[in-house]
């Protein structure tokens, strides 16, 4: 007699702030996943919202507990938010809102780790996406890999932070060749990474990490005065400090709210 293997535990984490429009398609997403969903855990944390993200996702997610293996909502406010009017991408205030999204990240994986064989970093505006998401990352065969995250399918790449070449070359340029490409850093859209290597300690930098590093940006993107990358780009660094290598998926595209 031949048994069949267990699935591979996942863990889905997401960062929200400000979320509450998003809330009902990320869990109805979630609950369309083509993977069982008692091996599959979630874990959110809420940061520094103004609307009331936090009372919704522990409502949602007593509901949600009936039907994955573990859910877990957790509050941490950082003290930081942009200026009224001011968009998410504003140039002058990047640095500053990508290190506070960097330890959002790294609070929410140190909470919510356990021995998962997965991790699935999911923003909560991603809004659509296959059904077989988890299948296809995984049976590439890769320890981090992400798909393209797009506004429109075959439209420009939305999540820049996914590149090659110095920052010179995105998915969009790799779309319609190989279905798995190199890449030298990655986006947090949507990013499967195996749980061993955050286990072995890598985390989003809150600071610019390895000024030199040699597929680093130069001149990067805060100036000649400070070089190295931050977040998920310093994640992807350190990454291959650890002897990891990145990998995308330009063919496989997820689409993304327009905000």
């Amino acid at each position: 007699m031949i048994l069949e293997s267990s699935p591979s535990t996942i863990l889905i984490l997401t960062p929200v702030k400000d979320a509450v429009r998003h809330l009902d398609r990320y869990w109805d997403n979630l609950h369309r996943l083509d993977w069982p969903l008692g091996a599959i855990s979630v874990g959110l944390l809420e940061s520094d919202s103004l609307d009331d993200t936090f009372g919704r996702l522990a409502q949602q997610a007593a509901v949600a507990r009936a039907r994955f293996a573990r859910v877990g909502v957790w509050k941490r406010d950082f003290g930081f938010r942009l200026p009224a009017g001011v968009p998410r991408w504003s140039h002058p205030w990047q640095l500053q809102r990508r290190r506070v999204l960097a330890r959002a990240r790294n609070h929410l994986l140190f909470q919510a780790l356990a021995d998962h064989d997965w991790v699935l970093w999911l923003d909560v505006d991603v809004v659509e996406y296959p059904r077989d998401l988890l299948q296809r990352l995984i049976a590439v065969g890769r320890d981090i890999v992400h798909p393209h995250c797009v506004h429109d399918y075959g439209g420009p790449t939305f999540d820049r932070n996914g590149w090659r070449d110095r920052g010179t070359v995105h998915m969009d340029a790799l779309r319609g060749g190989a279905d798995l490409v190199r890449l030298d850093s990655v986006g947090g859209t949507v990013l499967l990474v195996r749980g061993d290597i955050h286990r072995d300690g890598l985390i989003f930098p809150p600071f610019p990490y390895r000024p030199g590093h040699p597929v680093a940006r130069r001149p990067g993107p805060w100036g000649p005065q400070m070089e190295g990358e931050i977040e998920t780009e310093g994640l992807a660094l350190l990454a291959a400090d650890m002897g990891h290598q990145c990998w995308g998926m330009p063919n496989l595209e997820v689409l993304h709210a327009r905000d």
